[in-house]
């Protein structure tokens, strides 16, 4: 967290977070990530405890776009393996199906770890998770530097770790209320939900 306080990437205000739901903090990752020093650091601790969750080896990291890029990439290299990553359908739909482009493949059988920047409903991970499972690989472990959701969220029944576990209260916009006292809402993440 003291990366994230002096970055001025411990954000207080009212948000709209990629789940949809509305919150009083945010954390936003890419100005820690920006850093590849602390990036390095990050990735590092993360792959050590992503590894003590495990018995056997990682054989490919995957993370989805955008967010948990950076940080996927900097576990891949801890743990000594190759990273690729997600992407929702480009068929104009923000609320797409999670996709391999790029040329990525995916090997049957090959044993993978999701990792991504925050968790707060897991959402994004389980889909990711979902889409190893479809192509026959098996996701074995799932990561990221902040779990908001208090260590709650289901990341698909597998083994998590994170560097940070953070119960943040998240409302449903509809009983949000700073939306009720008329505070202007902002959007920071990658995804328009």
């Amino acid at each position: 967290m003291d990366l994230f306080k002096v970055t001025k990437a411990y954000l207080k205000g009212h948000f709209r977070l990629t789940s949809g739901l509305h919150s009083q903090e945010y954390l936003q990752c890419a100005l820690v990530l920006q850093h590849p020093q602390f990036a390095e650091r990050l990735g590092k601790a993360l792959a050590e405890a992503i590894q003590a969750q495990l018995h056997g080896p990682v054989q490919l990291v995957v993370s989805p776009a955008m967010g948990g890029l950076i940080i996927g990439h900097e576990v891949a290299r801890a743990l000594g393996t190759p990273h690729i990553f997600t992407e929702r359908d480009s068929s104009g739909n923000p609320a797409g199906k999670m996709t391999l482009r790029r040329g990525f493949q995916v090997t049957p059988g090959v044993r993978t770890v999701v990792v991504e920047d925050v968790v707060t409903t897991g959402g994004s991970t389980r889909e990711v998770i979902e889409l190893l499972r479809e192509l026959g690989a098996e996701p074995v472990a799932a990561g990221s530097i902040i779990d908001r959701s208090g260590g709650k969220a289901d990341l698909g029944g597998l083994p998590k770790a994170a560097l940070v576990t953070m119960e943040v209260t998240a409302y449903d916009p509809a009983q949000c209320p700073l939306c009720a006292e008329g505070s202007p809402v902002v959007k920071p993440g990658s995804r328009a939900a």
